[in-house]
């Protein structure tokens, strides 16, 4: 016997819902036009353009006044033509929003969220007391007794994960697991704190490392993350240049002399006194870093190609003739040479933000180095740094563009301008070097600052 198949009928739910106008009729009656009537032909009234014109066609009767519609009278306010204006200003201490004004001070953010008092029954989300409460067995077996102090357990550790104490512990963790020599195992103190207390998971995962998302790869090497405090300028950090433009014009070739370039500040007199201004505007006390000065930068290049070559082999330090005067390419006279530099064009800071008093708060850059491969790829060469992962830190970006137009000027009243510069490369005087010494103390507990001789 065949089973009776039955018809599927598409139905559509309708809701009609009606608002209300509470809006009281407007106060001034309609205003009516004089229409000439050319008779429904071409069906002029129902076009969209027929009421657009109309609006062109009907004058604007509207007469502005000197105080354009809104008279202000200041006789009887007492006070304001003594030079007080506490009459007109805005009444002091906290102003009271009415109960039907608070619904529109709500931020554009607030107005998509849903309400919960708008919930509706069947629609209510499913909530599972096991994960709340701890559930009561009817037998108390030891299985059914250790499952419940698990579950206390992993609740308790849950709620201490946002505790930066917490936090701090499981970061110091870490290098523990890394360096077991140098854990703290003392007492804790404003000076010390002692690390999370590693699982054996954590000890397996530091001797035998294994992707989170693809345990097929393998770990080939791994390098202890280290500061080049060597490398640390007079600054104490490094900066990051970023120029809008080509300095040269481009072209298939690639110019070597952009890698030897030179961005030298200039004083300006303006923008001298603008920082000065802000520096005085900057409170210490507040979150907002320091104002950081803002330069013009003239760019210059060699002015040989060829150049380039003695540039790169004076900052070699593995370079035994690096010494060598004939490296220079310009003779100055005396027995003085130099590399010569031609100015290509000035640039003006667009964009700079940086914090100088932080050095890991925007990025760093690394750099791999591994003495073996270095000696291996040159048998002579200095092993200045042991094997690791070296940071450097990165405090200040800027981008610069083209300025154009107004020069420099000097205290004096004078132009700022350099075409060429003659440029020498020799080792850090003293002053140089106790500079180097104070910021790299601030990286390195243990360096000790050296002073300058004065």
């Amino acid at each position: 016997m065949a089973s009776a198949q039955r018809q599927v009928v598409h139905q559509d739910y309708i809701a009609r819902v009606r608002y209300s106008n509470a809006l009281p009729p407007p106060p001034n009656p309609p205003k009516l036009l004089d229409i000439p009537g050319t008779g429904l032909a071409g069906g002029q009234y129902t076009s969209a353009g027929y009421a657009s014109r109309l609006a062109r066609e009907q004058p604007l009767n509207i007469e502005a006044d000197a105080e354009l519609g809104m008279p202000i009278d200041l006789i009887g306010l007492p006070g304001v033509f003594e030079g007080s204006e506490a009459a007109i200003l805005a009444r002091p201490g906290a102003q009271v929003t009415h109960p039907a004004d608070k619904a529109l001070l709500k931020p554009l953010s607030a107005l998509s969220k849903p309400i919960a008092a708008h919930t509706v029954s069947f629609l209510r989300r499913t909530e599972y007391t096991a994960t709340q409460n701890i559930q009561h067995f009817s037998s108390s077996t030891a299985k059914d007794l250790n499952r419940a102090r698990e579950d206390v357990r992993r609740r308790r550790q849950d709620e201490n994960k946002e505790d930066p104490i917490n936090i701090m512990r499981n970061i110091i963790k870490g290098f523990d697991i890394a360096y077991p020599k140098d854990a703290y195992k003392g007492e804790d103190n404003t000076t010390n704190l002692r690390g999370a207390q590693p699982t054996a998971d954590d000890l397996k995962g530091w001797a035998k490392p294994v992707h989170p998302t693809n345990p097929r790869l393998k770990l080939l090497e791994s390098y202890p993350v280290l500061p080049d405090l060597d490398a640390i300028p007079t600054t104490g950090f490094y900066i990051v240049m970023k120029l809008s433009t080509n300095p040269l014009i481009s072209g298939a070739k690639n110019d070597e002399r952009l890698n030897a370039a030179i961005l030298r500040p200039v004083n300006d007199a303006k923008a001298e006194s603008e920082y000065q201004q802000k520096l005085a505007e900057w409170n210490p006390d507040s979150t907002n870093p320091e104002p950081i000065r803002e330069y013009d930068y003239d760019y210059f290049i060699p002015a040989e190609e060829s150049s380039v070559r003695g540039i790169k082999r004076k900052f070699d330090v593995n370079d035994h003739e690096n010494e060598d005067p004939e490296l220079y390419t310009a003779d100055l006279g005396d027995g003085l040479r130099a590399f010569k530099y031609s100015r290509v064009r000035t640039y003006e800071t667009q964009n700079q933000h940086g914090d100088a008093q932080n050095f890991y708060n925007d990025s760093v850059a690394l750099a791999l180095h591994d003495p073996e491969e270095a000696g291996n790829a040159n048998p002579g060469a200095k092993k200045r740094l042991q094997k690791g992962a070296y940071i450097y830190p990165i405090v200040q970006r800027t981008s610069l563009r083209p300025k154009r137009g107004n020069p420099r000027m000097l205290a004096s009243g004078e132009e700022q301008k350099v075409d060429e510069l003659n440029v020498t490369i020799t080792e850090m005087d003293e002053a140089s070097r106790a500079s180097q010494q104070e910021r790299r103390a601030a990286l390195d507990p243990n360096a000790v600052p050296v002073a300058a001789a004065g």
